[in-house]
């Protein structure tokens, strides 16, 4: 504990005095291995492609030389697993004798086939208006269950975009089936038909044990996808690197595992997680969250876009969900002695505490939030050519990762221990 508090006092005093008790959390490393994600070589890292397969390596190469060790079980950093790409080839389907059209049924399913009737017993949800559909969606997207959700007319635009989305499944899911309909029908027939096609996706996870609470994890986690290689831009360029979007939270988990495991006084176990997939649908994290037990998770700290400053300047950053946990006030009690400061999230019409991997945790009751920077009203560069590494606060970024390593301290200590996740 007198370790702890002298370091909470000096951590803040100067660059010079930081760099030299977190020498892991330097700007000259934090530089290092942003770069090398956002490089051109690894070509936007968008999933299936040989570019996030690069990165994928060069994670597991820097987790090796922090001497992180693997998940109880794993025999590698890697935690793969299959996704489906199914491509709809027939659809057909009648609601009470009547022929509904292809075009207002949208299904969610892993299977080449399905047939669905009363006799099914597939759940029906009743949808009529906009926030039960969003609902309905965040929450049957990740189920095992088999669903039927019969959406009415009136929300035929909301509808619309449903139908627009093209996205890849769990192998083994259950099957969603998204019905626009004015009428709760008494018999039904549908028949859906796809092709299919399996992809190999990876997590890499790495886990430094706790010394007296080894079934207790705390978690530091980001997304290492992007979106790749896309129409050139005026400037005649390709690459959607990602800088921001998030090399910068990948950067802050590598930097941070190098770092604990250097001081390796952790009580309680800590993971360090890279995910896949975010960006089609957080299937990685959501993987992830199927791996572990919930109840054994004190605390996850997901990191997401920390490469530019807030909408509050330096030395601050923003907490999703801060309500619902007392992650927040923890964290903020430990950088008392320091100028940082950790706020709410001031977005709460984007629902970013919903739309970031953390979420599949919390949805389990772990005080899982996100911790960025990014001003989503007014973020130049995200999701364009233009997010790279020169348009970083490369000095202030790495003062946001010693303060999440320092504020995080009790947590990691066992000292504190956050209140779980209530509601849906």
């Amino acid at each position: 504990m007198l370790r702890f508090i002298i370091l909470s006092r000096l951590l803040f005093s100067s660059v010079h005095v930081q760099s030299q008790i977190l020498p892991a959390i330097s700007e000259s490393e934090v530089a290092r291995v942003v770069k090398a994600l956002a490089s051109d070589s690894m070509q936007g890292r968008q999933v299936f492609t040989p570019g996030i397969e690069k990165a994928a390596v060069f994670i597991m190469n820097e987790f090796k030389d922090a001497g992180l060790k693997n998940l109880p079980g794993a025999d590698s950093y890697r935690q793969s697993f299959t996704m489906v790409t199914p491509e709809l080839t027939e659809v057909i389907a009648t609601m009470d004798g009547t022929v509904i059209d292809e075009k207002n049924i949208v299904p969610f399913t892993a299977d080449s086939v399905i047939d669905i009737s009363v006799a099914s017993h597939y759940k029906k949800i009743l949808v009529k208006n906009q926030n039960d559909l969003g609902k309905a969606f965040l929450t049957y997207l990740e189920s095992d269950q088999n669903v039927l959700i019969l959406v009415d007319t009136s929300l035929a635009k909301r509808f619309a975009r449903l139908a627009n989305l093209h996205m890849p499944q769990f192998e083994g899911c259950g099957n969603r089936v998204f019905i626009l309909t004015a009428t709760d029908p008494k018999s039904y027939h549908i028949q859906v038909k796809q092709a299919i096609t399996k992809k190999n996706l990876s997590n890499l996870v790495g886990i430094i044990p706790g010394k007296l609470k080894p079934a207790e994890y705390v978690i530091f986690s980001a997304h290492y996808d992007h979106l790749g290689i896309g129409r050139p831009n005026a400037a005649g360029d390709s690459i959607f690197n990602g800088a921001n979007d998030d090399a910068s939270g990948t950067t802050a988990v590598i930097t941070l595992a190098r770092y604990f495991s250097k001081i390796h006084d952790n009580e309680r176990t800590l993971i360090f997680a890279a995910f896949t997939a975010e960006e089609i649908g957080e299937f990685g994290s959501t993987y992830f969250s199927k791996k572990l037990d919930p109840d054994k998770v004190v605390a996850m700290l997901n990191i997401e876009m920390i490469g530019t400053e807030s909408k509050w300047g330096k030395n601050s950053a923003y907490i999703t969900g801060y309500d619902k946990s007392d992650v927040g006030t923890f964290l903020q009690k430990n950088l008392i002695n320091s100028q940082f400061k950790f706020y709410s999230d001031p977005y709460p019409d984007q629902m970013l505490f919903l739309r970031s991997d953390n979420a599949s945790l919390a949805k389990n009751g772990v005080p899982a939030h996100t911790l960025s920077t990014s001003k989503m009203d007014v973020e130049k560069y995200y999701h364009t050519q233009g997010d790279c590494v020169e348009t970083l606060d490369l000095q202030n970024m790495t003062e946001i990762i010693r303060a999440i390593g320092l504020s995080a301290g009790s947590i990691i200590s066992g000292k504190d221990t956050p209140k779980r996740v209530k509601g849906d």
